[in-house]
């Protein structure tokens, strides 16, 4: 990252629909994949962007980095759980990901909806697979559009959720 570089700049969905509003828990899995995304490309600390998303990346301007209105406390567990089991979540993706092409070596957008969605299926046995798995996929969408990268994410997803939750697809 170059000095001055925006460390949000990949984090909004290409195709953000304005104004449109997203359900909470979906605006939570997007902040969480943007609060990731900026801990990891931009180095900052947990509680800081923790912060962030509390208060100035709320609304619906999805261009200006901005989530909605999420669930505040899924995506603060999203974000922490992610940090918490980050070795466990990227050994059970990595499992899912051909031998040359880890994690290291993908998109850090695609990295961080892969470890959400990673924490989601592993760790919140709340949430059904099938729908930790479309809403990430959405969110793959939004970001990279109609490119390979959703693809990626679902098969990456529906084998790690065949691995960890087979009974309930």
């Amino acid at each position: 990252m170059e000095p001055g570089e925006d460390a949000t700049k990949n984090t909004t969905p290409r195709d953000g629909k304005g104004g449109a509003r997203l359900s909470r828990r979906r605006a939570a899995r997007l902040g969480a994949v943007q609060a990731l995304y900026q801990m990891e490309v931009g180095q900052a600390p947990l509680n800081e962007v923790l912060a962030e998303f509390a208060s100035r990346r709320r609304g619906p301007e999805f261009e200006n980095g901005q989530c909605g209105n999420p669930d505040h406390a899924l995506l603060e567990d999203i974000v922490r759980g992610v940090v918490r089991n980050q070795a466990t979540v990227d050994r059970a993706v990595n499992r899912h990901l051909a031998d040359d092409w880890k994690l290291p070596k993908l998109d850090a957008t695609v990295r961080a909806i892969l470890r959400a969605a990673g924490y989601e299926l592993l760790f919140r046995e709340d949430i059904p697979p099938k729908v930790a798995i479309n809403e990430y996929v959405a969110l793959a969408h939004a970001f990279f559009g109609e490119a390979d990268e959703p693809k990626f994410v679902n098969g990456v997803l529906d084998s790690l959720a065949h691995e960890h939750r087979a009974a309930e697809l």
